[in-house]
């Protein structure tokens, strides 16, 4: 593992920064997830300015919990969104919420496990060649929502084709991915960020901007929160059981991120603080965000790019980053602009991110050698992408319970590891 003598950084994980310098490398972390963050909830139909502060409180529970140990920031997991959608669709918001908390549970779980047993049994649980081919159908399962977005305008309640919308989708789309390829240094870390930005300076040229909602809306104002007993009486829905398997994926990228974040600080945040407080850290943000009404959070890889680039491994920095996220989320105007954006910019941008999710799945199998030429490799994944693009669902009418077509393929690849035999005759 990395050796701290590695890595000579500009300001290690427990210095502070001068309050110019604190504020300028915050602002830049707040950059880094703002397109990523924001994109979930416009997706999903909930309030962006809630995902904002599920967004900082997460992190700084993270902080929290890793005692100051491991620099990361928490954004909008986009494995959650079309469970979100879907049970939003089928059932309400509040059942969607008690699927996440569910799922944070999971997390809980999983931390005693890895304290107790080391984490060998959940790397066998969660191969490449499971994990691999959900995140294929994770990115390739969103595809429909974006292109629905980069296309059609709804008239009437009907979806109808539009060449001005599809036109601005193409337009962003293209400009993102010359800021993804094109861009050095940091810039090259937000092509999201810059590509709606962008993308919404030509849907206001195109004409399709209305800003009469952010001239009405107040400077201050509290985020939309969806909270049990508060605002709503929870209820028991065995619908929210479809969730669970989604932590399967998220977990397993949580590990992955906690490996390239130790080689980037230089420091083994897997012994120390640990992998199991880490991730009872990430469970812990994501039980907060599903008790706000907020997208279930994750770690952000865009962040740990941004921590690479500049050697700053302060966990302050990240804090601020956090603190920033929180007083946005109160400024009324702010989230009455997001609202404004255009849903083909949105469209536009989801192409190319939905895209890069499907390959990063295809990457995994690649760097992990994962052999298709073996029956049994080839069996498990094909099963996992057909069962997840293809929509397949377990429907229980009687009980009024429906397993959608991401966490059945996440149980049919667990399933199929487990009991295939590992020798070939």
């Amino acid at each position: 593992m990395t050796q701290e003598s590695r890595v000579k950084p500009v300001l290690d994980v427990h210095e502070k920064p001068s309050i110019g310098l604190w504020i300028t490398l915050s602002l830049q972390h707040l950059f880094a997830m703002f397109g990523a963050t924001v994109l979930v909830p416009i997706l999903t139909g909930l309030p962006a300015s809630t995902a904002l502060t599920t967004s900082g409180i997460g992190t700084l529970t993270y902080l929290f919990i890793t005692r100051g140990k491991i620099p990361a920031y928490l954004g909008s997991s986009f494995a959650f969104i079309n469970p979100i959608i879907v049970l939003s669709t089928t059932h309400n918001v509040e059942t969607a919420m008690l699927g996440a908390f569910l799922a944070s549970l999971v997390y809980g779980v999983v931390a005693v496990f890895i304290y107790k047993f080391g984490v060998n049994w959940l790397l066998k649980l969660l191969p490449p060649v499971v994990v691999g081919p959900i995140i294929i159908v994770i990115g390739l399962g969103l595809a429909p929502t974006a292109i629905d977005m980069a296309m059609n305008k709804t008239v009437d309640g009907a979806k109808v084709y539009d060449l001005k919308y599809f036109s601005v989708a193409l337009i962003t789309l293209l400009i993102t991915i010359i800021c993804a390829v094109a861009l050095r240094g940091f810039a090259k870390q937000i092509p999201v960020l810059l590509g709606i930005v962008f993308g919404y300076i030509v849907a206001v040229i195109a004409g399709l901007v209305n800003f009469q909602p952010v001239i009405d809306a107040p400077w201050f104002s509290l985020p939309k929160f969806t909270v049990p007993f508060v605002t709503y009486t929870p209820e028991w829905n065995i619908a929210a059981l479809a969730m669970v398997p989604i932590a399967i994926v998220t977990i397993n990228e949580h590990i992955g991120h906690q490996m390239v974040l130790s080689e980037v600080i230089g420091r083994n945040v897997l012994k120390d603080p640990g992998l199991h407080r880490s991730i009872l850290a990430d469970g812990t943000a994501m039980m907060f965000a599903s008790l706000l009404g907020g997208p279930p959070s994750t770690t952000y890889g865009e962040n740990i790019g941004v921590l690479a680039i500049t050697r700053v491994f302060s966990v302050f920095v990240l804090g601020g980053a956090a603190v920033f996220a929180l007083i946005l989320s109160f400024v009324g105007k702010f989230s009455a602009l997001i609202s404004t954006i255009p849903s083909p910019v949105m469209g536009g941008v989801s192409i190319l991110l939905f895209g890069i999710i499907a390959s990063s799945g295809l990457r995994m199998l690649v760097d992990e050698k994962v052999d298709l030429s073996i029956n049994r490799n080839l069996v498990i994944s094909s099963v996992i992408i057909v069962l997840g693009v293809g929509g397949a669902m377990l429907k229980f009418e009687s009980i009024h319970f429906e397993l959608p077509a991401m966490a059945l393929a996440a149980i049919s690849g667990v399933l199929l590891n487990a009991f295939l035999p590992k020798k070939e005759k």
